[in-house]
């Protein structure tokens, strides 16, 4: 058998894949529900039409007032409008798509470490260069973008609604989307995703290791002098 065959096919290598699937997936769908209420007042702020404030209306010879002019008036208004659930709008679909995300960026992640290190053994990913490390991130964060877009797009559009809905369901937004614009219209927006995506998760990831490599330094230092 080849060291490549034995490589792939090594059970060790099988359960640190699903390890790092899982613990992704887990972390994310954990830090995502959490977040929820203010990814979706974001969303309100990014999609309102109306500026929010008075100067915005001069600027753009606009008139009528913002519905959301502030986090604190936003979250009254989404709370009395929409009750306590409106803050998890779209939250099922951002589930969908940040479980799959993380999955997908940290096994994805490992393994090219792992081809770039020469080494299975993460002990031995610190020492890549930080412009393998930069590489790997953005790689990663790629994959993990076009596994999970769909979902994104469902979360988006979910959140951004507030009363009356015009989606009851993340399945009928689903259909509406498939029968207007195809299977093309659940990647509305993905190359400006994917070129925002590279420099983020490569200096995420890049910055991570550089940083982390330099207090394993300053540890070993500091216990050589003790």
């Amino acid at each position: 058998m080849s060291p490549t065959a034995a490589t792939v096919d090594d059970p060790g290598q099988i359960k640190r894949a699903l390890i790092d699937a899982s613990a992704g997936a887990i972390s994310g769908g954990i830090s995502r529900t959490f977040t929820s209420p203010l990814d979706v007042i974001k969303i309100r702020f990014q999609v309102q039409l109306e500026p929010t404030t008075s100067w915005g209306m001069v600027r753009g010879n606009l008139s009528g007032a913002s519905k959301y002019t502030g986090m604190v008036q936003a979250t009254k208004d989404i709370f009395r409008e929409e009750g306590f659930r409106g803050f998890w709008r779209g939250n099922v679909p951002a589930l969908l798509m940040v479980m799959p995300y993380t999955s997908i960026q940290f096994t994805v992640l490992h393994k090219l470490k792992s081809f770039a290190s020469g080494s299975t053994k993460t002990e031995d990913h610190i020492h890549l260069s930080p412009y393998l490390s930069f590489v790997s991130g953005a790689l990663a964060g790629c994959a993990a973008t076009l596994g999970s877009y769909p979902f994104d797009l469902l979360r988006t559009i979910l959140a951004s609604q507030g009363e009356p809905k015009v989606y009851p369901t993340m399945r009928s937004a689903f259909f509406d989307i498939i029968q207007s614009r195809g299977i093309r219209g659940l990647y509305n927006g993905l190359t400006p995703t994917l070129v925002e995506i590279v420099p983020y998760a490569g200096l995420q990831f890049g910055t991570y290791d550089m940083f982390k490599r330099w207090m394993m330094v300053r540890a070993e230092q500091y216990i050589s002098y003790v």
